[in-house]
């Protein structure tokens, strides 16, 4: 028997209602469709929201032979042979679409295999990633191919789809009772990807075999996978972890909760920017060292993706965790904020202005202003706060 993410998969473009920047009415890929001439294109999001179903529904559509291909497991010498078949039916006038799943696996030699091929529309290529194209894809390919960028599955989007198929699940599992309020309190669960919510869901049918859907044998499956929302409270949550860890000096938690994050398909630039942004506000002066690092692994994390930045979040992890501590960056931004919100626009003393024109000098600007450079080590007594805050020490 199929699974049911098989079983309820949508086979044309009606069904398909998510995503709808892309497939609904004027949108591009629906345009492209309705001309009846579709570009070869790469697909870019979270796992779970049906890159490969619109795939599908592409193929159909325009009545293409389809092959799917995986940067993982398939070879070059499985392509070659793809593509020489597509040349033939393209001198008879049949299209031919290759979904290439996880197309940042393939190395530069078979991407650039598939150059020509696409360059002169002898196949419709479709690859679908869950990384940054630009760093991902070769640029003379990335250039021929329109990028789409797939939004992950909302809870309403998933209730919507559960409750139009719910009829159909009921039948599959007729002794087991469940509606509306299970059906709201899993989608709620769903973190983006509707294929893992539907193979949960199937696994609790099974499960429980007969009876009521209970909420507590809900978590319980969802408690072996990982529930991380990028956009609520998880995600405050666990980067709130992370920041306490490594206040306290905690590298072994910091590396768990970030190991959380990106479990959850959190982006590992989001992760590396909040730890530049700790190398300054908990650590500062204290380690200078702290900040080049941070910036570094940020330019890493940028240039290399996922799943290979997990290791220079960590190592940047361990380092801030064990580098001494001062918040006096932080003190000086809350403290002087403070103080301006508290006088206003104080105007800069005299001695302290530039005078380029003579019109300024007559008014006094620069008037008793001293040279550093004048004095020995450059050490001089000169005030440089306005009158209101004459003598004000934020470095303590």
């Amino acid at each position: 028997m199929e699974p049911l993410s098989s079983l309820l998969r949508p086979t044309k473009l009606e069904d398909f209602v998510w995503q709808e920047e892309l497939v609904w009415k004027d949108k591009p890929i629906r345009r492209y469709l309705e001309v009846g001439r579709i570009p070869s294109m790469l697909f870019w999001g979270f796992p779970g929201t049906w890159k490969t179903t619109l795939a599908h529904i592409i193929a159909k559509k325009i009545n293409a032979r389809f092959y799917q291909m995986s940067g993982v497991t398939s070879k070059k010498a499985e392509l070659i042979e793809i593509l020489a078949k597509a040349k033939e039916r393209f001198r008879l006038g049949v299209p031919t679409l290759i979904f290439l799943d996880e197309i940042h696996r393939w190395n530069k030699a078979q991407q650039d295999t598939l150059l020509p091929f696409v360059e002169k529309w002898i196949i419709i290529l479709i690859g679908a990633t869950t990384e940054n194209p630009s760093f991902t894809v070769n640029n003379a390919l990335l250039s021929r191919c329109k990028v789409f960028n797939f939004e992950k599955i909302t809870a309403e989007d998933a209730k919507n789809f559960l409750t139009k198929n719910i009829k159909k699940i009921q039948e599959l599992h007729p002794n087991v009772e469940f509606g509306d309020k299970q059906i709201d309190f899993i989608s709620n669960l769903c973190n983006g990807d509707l294929r893992n919510t539907l193979n949960v869901l199937e696994s609790l049918l099974i499960m429980r075999n007969k009876g009521k859907l209970k909420k507590s044998d809900i978590l319980k499956a969802y408690e072996k996978t990982i529930y991380y929302d990028r956009n609520w409270e998880e995600h405050y949550n666990i980067i709130s972890a992370v920041h306490k860890s490594l206040r306290d000096s905690d590298a072994d938690a910091a590396c768990y909760w970030i190991q959380r994050m990106l479990v959850g398909w959190e982006d590992p630039l989001y992760i590396a920017r909040r730890l530049v942004r700790f190398a300054s506000e908990d650590i500062g002066p204290a380690d200078n060292n702290a900040l080049v690092l941070a910036n570094t692994i940020y330019e890493t994390v940028q240039k290399i993706g996922m799943p290979e930045s997990d290791i220079f979040l960590f190592q940047l992890a361990i380092y801030l965790a064990n580098a001494k501590k001062s918040n006096i960056v932080y003190k000086i931004s809350k403290e002087t904020k403070a103080d301006i919100e508290k006088y206003g626009n104080v105007p800069v003393p005299l001695h302290l202005r530039n005078a380029p024109t003579k019109f300024m000098k007559d008014m006094w600007y620069g008037e008793g202003y001293k040279y550093a450079h004048d004095y020995k080590n450059a050490k001089i007594d000169q005030e440089h706060f306005p009158d209101k805050l004459k003598g004000r020490k934020y470095i303590k």
